[in-house]
């Protein structure tokens, strides 16, 4: 098991920037991989970035490709999401997730990941 505590939401305006954070603990971090989802009222959880620590491969969806970055640091057992260019769209519940270990693949569908912090609210005001 491991425990993930999202940090970093808050509150603003369209075209500002946030950059949220995902602590890690209890797994031996360099083996899995973790990822961003983000759901908004009324709308299934959707996949936003993820990276894999072993290899440092990341996935975004194409909705954020461009405007936020996934990052890490091993030391720190931290995962990073810096996001500029928000747009009211993005506002949603952002959830951390660390996946099963050992895939093939940087996994975009939130059944591959099986432990999950609690979220941090992220509004863009128009």
């Amino acid at each position: 098991q491991v425990q993930l505590v999202e940090s970093g939401g808050g509150v603003v305006q369209a075209g500002g920037s946030l950059r949220l954070s995902c602590a890690a603990s209890g797994r031996t971090f360099s083996n899995y991989a973790m990822g961003w989802f983000r759901q908004a009222p009324g709308k299934e959880r959707e996949f936003v970035a993820a990276i894999r620590w072993i290899d440092r491969r990341t996935n975004y969806a194409d909705s954020v490709k461009g405007r936020f970055t996934i990052s890490g640091d091993n030391a720190k057992k931290t995962m990073y999401l810096q996001m500029n260019s928000l747009k009211p769209g993005d506002t949603a519940v952002y959830y951390c997730a660390a996946d099963r270990g050992g895939g093939a693949y940087v996994y975009s569908s939130p059944t591959e990941y099986d432990n999950w912090g609690q979220g941090t609210q992220v509004t863009v005001s128009s």
